[in-house]
């Protein structure tokens, strides 16, 4: 009688949340944002599961969440964590272990983008290491892959390639070079579920991944992230790190527990760790955005294909961006970089959009050289950054979300056409 009862009552609650839904949201301050929400109905009752269950912190739905993206990418093991940023904490201090063979020590150097999102460099600095900083390319916005073998030192450890935006990194050439030169490889993949390689998941290529799941990517848990890896024994550490440094989630638990019989195994800790576990309540949003995954991809690059077509009439104006051959650029937003001759500047372009109600960002961090945080810590560059430094003050990021259809493209197509017109230009399709 009582499941009956709950039953009757979940679905009055579902039907009651549906109504509410399906009311006309306030309009806020954008007429195209930067991101809406992901999630919907489904995401909600799988939350009010955990919630009336009482069991919301890490469990059975989280553990789900990792097979099921661990599986989608392609790789052995995931480790979820309550943010990207975490991810990329945790696996870098996976790879500095002192138990761990060859692994980052103090002094050694990573080698990573010079516009990164500034997590993907922090971890860096965080477990002792330097990082390097290579230019980007002008048309990717990734690093340049071509400049990474003349920044290799015999103090180099690893390549931590982010794959910015959704753009794959050309991992052929960086993966012939760890190889030539026995280093680690990190990816950075925070912006680029289900971007693809030759039809291979960026994320399964290097040691080990990460991902992040916050409100405006491409799936959310509202904050999370994920470390992916093949490895046992990264996958064992990071595990532990998560949680404290304690053993109960270690494959090798047992084997620890035999040394130090007199420690309760739920007290024993095996390694220096964090407090970076998710909430269940993020594993019940992560199995439903999974299944939404590549119908968002979808109209992301619908999205994209549609402002390549509308700003390539202005190619006199914006640097357009391009992505590799045999590729999937899963689009994160939409990168636009203003040339030098251009009768306007990024300021006035941006201040007109917002004016429409149409959200524009930076490039991401920007150079990270020049970000102020960098005079306090150690790092080196690769050559002298200026395609990096051209884009962190000439260089936006349009909306490219999954919400935008032709209402939404006629907008912002009239919208470009009342700015860029009366400057002589015809105009995109």
């Amino acid at each position: 009688m009582e499941n009956r009862e709950r039953s009757r009552l979940l679905g009055e609650m579902e039907r009651l949340i549906q109504a509410y839904l399906d009311l006309e949201s306030p309009s806020g301050p954008w007429r195209i944002p930067l991101s809406v929400p992901s999630f919907g109905i489904e995401e909600i009752m799988e939350v009010l599961d955990s919630l009336l269950a009482k069991r919301v912190t890490m469990g059975e739905k989280v553990r789900r969440f990792e097979a099921s993206f661990a599986g989608y990418v392609g790789t052995r093991h995931g480790v979820m964590v309550n943010s990207g940023s975490s991810a990329n904490l945790v696996a870098l201090s996976a790879l500095a272990h002192p138990g761990l063979p060859r692994g980052l020590r103090s002094g050694d150097e990573v080698i990573t983008t010079a516009v990164p999102w500034s997590t993907t460099v922090f971890p860096i600095l965080q477990v002792g290491a330097i990082p390097v900083f290579v230019d980007i390319e002008p048309k990717t916005y990734n690093m340049d892959v071509k400049q990474i073998e003349s920044a290799i030192t015999s103090r180099t450890k690893a390549i931590m390639v982010v794959h910015l935006l959704g753009n794959p990194v050309d991992m052929a050439a960086v993966m012939e070079l760890a190889r030539r030169y026995d280093l680690f490889v990190i990816e950075d993949c925070c912006e680029a579920h289900g971007a693809e390689i030759g039809g291979r998941k960026v994320g399964s290529f290097g040691e080990i991944a990460t991902f992040s799941f916050f409100f405006s990517h491409h799936i959310s848990t509202i904050e999370g992230g994920i470390v992916l890896t093949d490895n046992d024994e990264l996958a064992d550490l990071a595990r532990s790190m998560r949680a404290h440094g304690w053993v109960r989630e270690m494959a090798k638990r047992r084997e620890i527990l035999e040394g130090f019989p007199y420690i309760d195994e739920r007290y024993l800790f095996a390694t220096a760790g964090y407090n970076l576990r998710p909430m269940e309540l993020q594993g019940a949003f992560g199995l439903h955005q999974l299944t939404r995954l590549e119908g968002f991809i979808r109209a992301r690059i619908e999205t994209a294909q549609f402002w390549t077509r509308q700003l390539s009439g202005y190619s006199e104006y914006f640097v357009l961006p391009e992505e590799g051959e045999g590729t999937r650029h899963v689009w994160f937003c939409y990168p636009i970089t203003i040339r030098p001759d251009a009768p306007f500047s990024r300021r006035e372009l941006v201040q007109y959009l917002t004016g429409k109600g149409i959200e524009t960002r930076p490039i991401m961090a920007g150079n990270m050289v020049e970000q102020p945080v960098m005079k306090d810590y150690p790092y080196r560059t690769a050559g002298d950054l200026r395609h990096a430094q051209y884009a962190m003050r000439h260089s936006i990021l349009l909306p490219n979300h999954h919400e935008i259809g032709e209402d939404e493209r006629s907008y912002a197509a009239e919208a470009f056409r009342e700015f860029l017109e009366p400057l002589g230009a015809k105009g995109g399709k």
